[in-house]
């Protein structure tokens, strides 16, 4: 079936405008909540979160209105991070989770994730489903078996603790001076609470949203503003989360960003060191460095890789009884702990590692030397195909041959914006400039 409504992680746009509409939102959540009724029963629960965008309210009253018209009860969270809804889905035995966030996208975007039963996002069969039904009549049911909804007052607090319980028992973070930026997001008041409660001198940045500010300047998208942060106040580390926090990027006590390649990196040598590593391996996308492959490899441990999305690299540590995973972007998914990337329990791990071991940051969170790699963004007019475009195919081709056995080519559209990602890895930086731009210039024209 082909989908038009849902992309790489859920149904994504700019507010006001489609699919981003109140119209949408209502006929998502009739649709979603007709899908999880089929089961004959005659109560459902449905929890809904959201972050920080104006434009959320509309969506969270407007899904509402389509859940509770099929006779789902729907329990409003407020905005948490969208690890939270995965938990909380499942800690709350509910048959949806819901998130209303476009995550690290600036706040005239939004968009609405879907995660199932067992708090972990629907599969693309699912989502077709949904979406057939959306093209569809939505029969409401009969008046007596119109749902509820009740606002949840501690969902975050109960994501908090859980949270906690991710951070050994035995360490605390006491001495240990962090920047922690929240992009004006969604974790603005839990991920601050949890570090201060485990110890640290907590410097919040990125907490003061106002609808209008998420990934305005800071968060994982803006790095720099964490880094200047950790300079000024002489922190031992800066943590920097997105818009709905399933994302984070470390920086150093230096300043050095560090992303989520080298998370991963940490996370893997730590995890296998201790028997933790499941499958011996670790689970990312096509996207991460060549250097991460070559430290997995000097360790006696496998890259698996997948097509960009969490969801995908979720699937496959499924598939495959991994349990850990991510991307570069700094989605790290451990699945001993969560069921999607969540930035803060990351970040623990990381904090965890330094009370542990003693050991800065910079030594933490630069496990390989990454090779070369260069990522250009090219925006593309609607309805345009830059991709099947002869130039452009001769272009990619003669890249590939150009770097065989030296680096790799990857081109890709985005899923969530009418963007191709132009992308390459080379030991040598002039041959890698001359690739890229090369292949920019070319679908540039094709645009």
């Amino acid at each position: 079936m082909s989908r038009k409504l849902f992309g790489t992680d859920g149904v994504r746009g700019r507010a006001n405008t489609y699919p981003m509409t109140a119209e949408m939102a209502l006929r998502l959540g009739a649709a979603a909540g007709r899908y999880f009724r089929r089961d004959g029963r005659n109560r459902h629960r449905v929890v809904i979160g959201k972050d920080t965008r104006l434009s959320g309210y509309m969506l969270e009253n407007a899904l509402t209105a389509g859940l509770t018209s099929t006779g789902m009860n729907v329990l409003l969270l407020g905005p948490v991070p969208t690890p939270a809804v995965g938990f909380l889905t499942r800690s709350m035995r509910a048959d949806l989770g819901i998130m209303i966030s476009a995550s690290h996208n600036p706040a005239e975007d939004n968009g609405i994730k879907f995660f199932g039963p067992d708090g972990f996002k629907l599969s693309d069969e699912a989502e077709a489903e949904i979406e057939a039904l959306v093209a569809g009549a939505l029969d409401p049911v009969a008046p007596a078996s119109i749902g509820r909804a009740k606002r949840i007052d501690d969902g975050r607090g109960r994501y908090m603790e859980y949270a906690k319980t991710t951070f050994p028992a035995k360490l605390r973070l006491d001495g240990l001076k962090v920047v922690l930026d929240c992009a004006n997001g969604a974790a603005y008041r839990a991920a601050p609470d949890v570090l201060w409660e485990l110890g640290a001198d907590v410097i919040p940045l990125g907490v003061e949203p106002d609808g209008f500010n998420i990934n305005d300047g800071v968060g994982s998208t803006h790095p720099q503003a964490c880094a200047d942060a950790v300079r000024a106040h002489g922190a031992h580390l800066g943590i920097s989360l997105d818009g709905d926090a399933d994302r984070v990027v470390i920086v150093d006590q230096t300043g050095r960003v560090a992303d989520g390649d080298q998370i991963m990196a940490l996370l893997a040598g730590r995890w296998a060191e201790q028997g933790r590593l499941a499958g011996g391996a670790l689970v990312a996308t096509v996207m991460s460095n060549l250097g991460l492959e070559h430290y997995l490899t000097a360790r006696g441990l496998r890259l698996e890789r997948t097509q960009v999305g969490d969801r995908y690299v979720v699937e496959r540590m499924r598939e495959g009884g991994f349990n850990l995973g991510g991307e570069q972007s700094g989605h790290i998914v451990m699945t001993d702990y969560a069921t999607t990337g969540d930035g803060l329990v990351a970040a623990m791990q990381v904090l965890g590692a330094m009370a542990e071991t003693g050991r800065a940051a910079s030594e933490l969170v630069a496990q390989f030397e990454p090779v070369p790699q260069m990522l250009k963004n090219v925006r593309y007019a609607a309805g345009a195909d830059p991709l099947a475009a002869e130039p452009v195919k001769r272009m990619i081709a003669d890249a590939e041959a150009r770097l065989a056995g030296s680096g790799r080519v990857l081109i890709r559209k985005s899923g969530t914006e009418p963007l191709i990602r132009v992308m390459a890895e080379a030991e040598d930086e002039a041959v890698l400039r001359e690739v890229v731009d090369g292949i920019v210039a070319a679908v540039e024209r094709a645009a």
